[in-house]
């Protein structure tokens, strides 16, 4: 079903759960949604098989078969609340686990926003200029962005009779391409960390979940997510492709 066909609202949606609030600093200003152009590849790292990629991590999971049947709109339930009600909590799934490896990203340790070797993310500051930050500042900005957004209710209403915005589609695409940067920020450089505290499968089957339903409710798009050597995500591209063949995803 196609999240931006079925655009409306329904009177008999379920409130969501109250907001639980993050604890990163504040963000003065929007993420961009654009990717600069790519650093050249380092030989070196290019050939080395990401662990995320590797068994028997790759096959980690919580949850067993395709999520199709996960990510399907329940009968009777408005759309844009199922897209913003899933937003949510991805949101704070995902804070959750970088609250957790929080401690190893550190301006040092990761001084850029990267998703490999081949990309470093820029934010857009009040001048509109691309600037780099350090991942964790990065990070920060784009969680308390996120938190604000689902905070107002003229973007996120939770009361009875208050609809979506024209512009939730639009938003909400805005907000998954930023948590989907997260994600691969962690994949690429925390990995290990993820394996130490030995939550892989969690942290898979929320991901494999992120990507089926931005997929089902066009909240990403194939570049976004399959990439090539133009846009750095080489790595999350063969992961999808991994999870393909294994039937947790659809193409």
């Amino acid at each position: 079903m196609s999240f931006f066909n079925t655009f409306g609202r329904k009177d008999n949606r379920a409130p969501r759960a109250p907001k639980r609030s993050p604890t990163p600093t504040s963000a003065t200003f929007p993420p961009d949604g654009l990717n600069p152009p790519p650093v050249p590849p380092s030989p070196h790292n290019m050939a080395q098989k990401p662990l995320y990629l590797c068994s028997p991590f790759v096959e980690a999971a919580l949850v067993k078969g395709n999520l199709k049947t996960i990510v399907m709109l329940p009968k009777y339930v408005d759309v844009m609340e199922w897209v913003a009600v899933n937003i949510f909590d991805f949101y704070n799934n995902l804070n959750s686990f970088y609250g957790v490896i929080a401690e190893t990203c550190t301006a040092q340790t990761c001084p850029t926003m990267s998703a490999g070797p081949t990309l470093d993310y820029t934010w857009i500051d009040q001048n509109r200029k691309q600037v780099k930050l350090s991942a964790p500042t990065y990070i920060d900005y784009v969680m308390t962005w996120v938190q604000n957004m689902l905070d107002d209710e003229t973007i996120f209403p939770t009361k009875a009779g208050h609809d979506f915005p024209q512009n939730f589609p639009s938003t909400a695409k805005h907000i998954y391409r930023q948590l989907l940067r997260v994600f691969t920020h962690i994949y690429h450089a925390h990995y290990t960390h993820i394996l130490h505290l030995r939550s892989e499968p969690h942290f898979n089957s929320l991901f494999a979940h992120f990507l089926a339903f931005g997929k089902e409710y066009e909240l990403l798009e194939a570049k976004d997510v399959k990439g090539s050597s133009a846009t750095g995500l080489v790595g999350i591209g063969d992961l999808w492709e991994k999870w393909k063949e294994m039937g947790i995803l659809e193409s």
